[in-house]
């Protein structure tokens, strides 16, 4: 039996169950960004050579009529992105993942950044039959990571148009800053194609003609070989506090908050303040937060009082549990069933995780010997 403990310094808890603490009660993912969080912490003499150092990079491979690819979802990161590459002097192509989520505040916001930027915008619109198909059959399969459908997707779309657009970077929200300590057990590997097929194949209804999608070894050749767009951090370059990112925002666009992280999906927001918990004890807010008290932009107490404040409005969660369920073509009988049986691992389904360990094996052999690049986890 677990006893439950939270950790003395952050607000992640047992509710992870690979988590472990030390003498003191610090638990893992603590001692980890001690380690690390520093070498994202810069002056500002270091950020302005990190950035001219980017668009340098960044320009001098242009061939066509852009430079880089921005994923632009309305969200506090991708927007700073977006921000960041308008003061640098970029030429991007702002895309925006239509999967049929979209929240009336995350296109507002794109709208407004695109207006004030001149930024060239185009969005890519996913087939909704087929994408409602696959969610539908991810609710089914029982499996935590439903929203690894859309990552997954997002990725293979940027592959096919950097390539159509002769387009050497991809500019990205990633940050260690406000996103590191994620537990793994909340999560699939997103380029795990072999698992979205097989749990597609047993509970699907429809054939999938134009779901982008993009292997495990080709993702992975891709991304070490620079085919088809390199994967660039900006927000890794600077000292990015999300807390100030989104007032700089709001204050150049007109940018408006959502929420939460990801909020600006009315899915994302149901799958995390309403599935994760539900289904499967996870509140993801511990580990948002945890992230934030690490990077001193909020205190624990802050973090806890946050924690009592309820996932969802009850007035809110009977709208939108409406809005989902309807979209998806899931009774409220049918969902509640299928929230209700026992969480089901990724892995129970056909997987590439048996041989995926063995390449990434082979690929930190690569990336010690210098043959390719890696990052901080691949060293």
């Amino acid at each position: 039996m677990v006893v439950e403990q939270t950790c003395s310094r952050c607000v992640m808890d047992t509710s992870d169950r690979d988590i472990d603490f030390d003498s003191k009660g610090v638990c893992s993912y603590c001692r980890e960004a001690t380690r690390l969080l520093p070498k994202y912490h810069f002056t500002k003499d270091e950020e302005k050579v990190n950035l001219a150092k980017l668009a340098d990079t960044i320009t001098k491979r242009r061939k066509g009529e852009y430079d880089s690819i921005i994923g632009l979802s309305g969200g506090v990161d991708s927007s700073y992105v977006a921000y960041l590459a308008w003061k640098l002097g970029l030429k991007p192509l702002c895309v925006h993942f239509d999967n049929g989520w979209n929240s009336e505040i995350s296109v507002s916001n794109i709208n407004k950044i695109i207006e004030i930027t001149g930024f060239d915008f185009t969005t890519y619109v996913i087939d909704w039959p087929e994408f409602r198909d696959l969610q539908r059959s991810f609710v089914k399969a029982g499996v935590i990571d439903i929203e690894m459908l859309t990552d997954h997707a997002i990725w293979a779309a940027m592959f096919r148009i950097c390539r159509k657009n002769r387009i050497a970077f991809v500019l990205t929200g990633t940050n260690y800053t406000s996103e590191h300590g994620m537990p793994r057990s909340w999560l699939w590997r997103k380029q795990d194609l072999r698992n979205i097929k097989a749990i597609h194949g047993q509970f699907g209804e429809r054939k999938l003609k134009s779901f982008p999608v993009m292997g495990s070894l080709r993702f992975a050749i891709a991304e070490s070989f620079a085919i088809g767009g390199t994967g660039l951090q900006p927000l890794n370059l600077i000292n990015y506090r999300k807390t100030e990112a989104m007032e700089v925002l709001k204050t150049v666009f007109g940018w408006r908050y959502y929420g939460g992280k990801h909020y600006e999906s009315i899915f994302t927001k149901f799958y995390q303040a309403f599935i994760l918990p539900e289904k499967f004890g996870v509140d993801k807010r511990r580990a948002h937060l945890s992230a934030l008290i690490r990077n001193d932009e909020m205190t624990r107490d802050e973090a806890i009082a946050e924690l009592a404040k309820p996932l969802y409005d009850l007035g809110d969660l009977k709208q939108d549990k409406e809005y989902v369920l309807k979209k998806l073509g899931f009774s409220e009988q049918e969902f509640s069933s299928f929230i209700k049986a026992p969480p089901v691992p990724h892995d129970f389904y056909p997987s590439d995780a048996v041989w995926i360990h063995p390449l990434m094996a082979f690929k930190k052999r690569l990336i010690r010997s210098g043959f390719i690049r890696g990052n901080d986890s691949e060293q």
